[in-house]
């Protein structure tokens, strides 16, 4: 999962903006490197989208304009997971405590999976992309450059 910064210059400053996440923003001065900001600005927007029960917007395809140039911001697997489940979790129009039923779990087992600091088994996982009646997909890609 990736999301686009739209990155330029500011003045002496290299600005990363995401269209997709409205406020989600950070600057690079110069000798800092403009991707880490990027990640970190983006990771945290994320989980503050999920740690006040929100779903952020999901990634979309976004051109360059002017002289932006795009640059892909991967997701770590972890919250990517957490994402993944609260948007299938709403797409179904289902609350925590109607997929807990429909699970066999508790409304905090199904909380504690769309909060970004647990670690969910991917038994639990399975569990609930049976209940949401999808399929949990686990891959492998290339090298990570």
């Amino acid at each position: 999962m990736y999301y686009t910064a739209m990155i330029t210059k500011e003045g002496r400053q290299t600005l990363a903006d995401f269209p997709g996440c409205p406020g989600c923003q950070t600057f690079a001065d110069p000798g800092e490197d403009i991707g880490e900001r990027a990640a970190e600005a983006l990771m945290g927007w994320l989980e503050a989208h999920l740690v006040s029960g929100q779903a952020p917007p999901e990634p979309k395809t976004v051109r360059t304009k002017g002289r932006a140039r795009a640059l892909q911001v991967p997701v770590p697997a972890k919250l990517a997971v957490k994402l993944a489940l609260r948007w299938a979790r709403l797409r179904a129009g289902l609350t925590q405590a109607e997929l807990a039923r429909r699970a066999g779990l508790s409304q905090p087992a199904v909380a504690r999976l769309e909060d970004p600091d647990h670690n969910p088994t991917l038994d639990m996982l399975e569990r609930v992309a049976t209940a949401l009646g999808v399929r949990l997909e686990v891959g492998l890609r290339g090298p990570l450059d």
